[in-house]
């Protein structure tokens, strides 16, 4: 896209720049629409796999029997099959809702349905502070999206040792965490002790890190005043403000890092 660089002196210089995409993704499930996310179009089955996990549509990948994304007129639809046994939890949560790139749970019809049920607690993270210092200087080089835009949020998963398992970008920060959730259920024989967000940490955050099995969630933001409450109440390691210098551990259950 051309744009136009505005000089201190005020001299304007034509320049190219890659902009980042954002489109309405449309979530129908067994018929029935679900959701209309916007976010950045790429990887729509991780996506969608990770949106139906942390949503409790479904419990595991074997319930889903299908994803099928197709371009529309005015953005994306995906569309999602599940196993007869599940269609009544779809059916009891059917709603309309539109999500901005900065919430993740604003289409929810009621406050009591933000405590959702987490069925697990989550394991001790392995990884040492040398290893999360050093996870953290190599994560421009797993954005190559935000390198070209500057304008999207990443998802790093790791194990104990800091090898990268598997990212994801998007203009959402949740929609990023979402599909780094979809593809660690697709590789669940590579256990990730951590992730690495490039965002603040809010509840429905540590809600899908609470999802995908991990012993720690790490942010290069701040926490909210609710992330750290879930985080607590069930047992997620969490560390935010992650900079080379400095991390601010906001709950440690484990003793790990303090």
């Amino acid at each position: 896209m051309t744009i136009i660089r505005l000089s201190p002196d005020g001299s304007p210089t034509p320049i190219e720049r890659a902009v980042a995409v954002e489109c309405p993704v449309a979530i129908e499930v067994d018929g029935f629409g679900y959701a209309v996310m916007m976010m950045t179009p790429e990887r729509l089955q991780d996506f969608a796999t990770g949106f139906l996990l942390t949503e409790r549509l479904v419990d595991r990948l074997a319930d889903i029997l299908a994803i099928e994304p197709f371009a529309a007129e005015m953005g994306w639809i995906v569309r999602v099959t599940l196993v007869e046994a599940l269609r009544g939890r779809m059916q009891d949560r059917v709603r309309h809702r539109t999500s901005d790139t900065s919430c993740g749970l604003c289409g929810l019809s009621g406050l009591e349905q933000i405590a959702r049920p987490v069925t697990t607690r989550p394991p001790a993270p392995n990884a040492t502070p040398e290893t999360l210092f050093a996870t953290l200087s190599t994560v421009r080089d797993h954005q190559p999206l935000n390198a070209r835009t500057g304008a999207v949020h990443a998802a790093i998963a790791c194990d104990a040792q800091g090898a990268i398992l598997a990212s994801a970008e998007d203009v959402g920060r949740h929609n990023a965490l979402d599909k780094l959730v979809g593809t660690l259920a697709s590789i669940a024989e590579r256990k990730a002790d951590f992730i690495l967000v490039t965002s603040r940490i809010s509840y429905e955050m540590v809600d899908k890190a609470l999802v995908a099995g991990v012993g720690l969630l790490i942010g290069i933001s701040a926490p909210t005043s609710l992330a750290i409450d879930h985080a607590r109440a069930h047992g997620l390691t969490l560390i935010a403000l992650a900079r080379s210098d400095a991390m601010l551990v906001a709950h440690d259950p484990y003793g790990r890092f303090g």
